[in-house]
């Protein structure tokens, strides 16, 4: 019998993410704390989300409203990198960026955890920028899934290709 497999990897929904930036500009847009200070959120390039306002406090309050948004839209903020607000002109910028995929240095520690804790006969291959669990027992895969789910990770984690 062939092993069963699944991989573990850090993808973000661009589409969720687009729809939580729109609430949260239209949000921006419609508040009273925020009129006429040239509050705004808007994308920056592919990856990046850049927050624009005519102070510090500002500036963390629209991230805050942002993360509240991605949050609602089933997003973990893990995959969020927050930047510091910085001073630009007279106003104040403050760029995050989305990440996505698992670093190696990420991917040996997940498969050192999966090796350490894990059933026996577990392998786990670190593949470009997402992880390979494989085994004879599904069931020894679903222990895998519940431990990965259940570790303190730096990442969010998502389990597709179920096989």
């Amino acid at each position: 019998m062939a092993d069963s497999s699944f991989d573990i990897v850090n993808k973000i929904d661009r589409q969720e993410i687009d729809n939580a930036l729109n609430q949260a500009a239209k949000e921006i847009a419609t508040r009273y704390d925020f009129k006429n200070t040239g509050a705004d959120i808007s994308w920056s390039g592919e990856d990046n989300v850049e927050i624009t306002a005519n102070a510090d406090e500002r500036a963390l309050a629209i991230l805050d409203v942002f993360k509240e948004k991605l949050i609602k839209r089933g997003i973990s903020l893990k995959s969020l990198d927050e930047g510091e607000p910085r001073q630009s002109g007279k106003e104040v910028k403050l760029t995050s960026s989305l990440t996505e995929g698992i670093s190696t240095e990420q991917a040996k520690k997940i498969s050192k955890l999966i090796r350490d804790e894990g059933p026996k006969g577990v392998k786990a291959q670190i593949q470009g920028d997402e992880l390979r669990v494989s085994s004879k027992k599904r069931d020894d895969l679903q222990e895998i899934i519940t431990l990965v789910k259940g570790a303190d990770l730096d990442l969010a984690v998502q389990f597709v290709n179920y096989r």
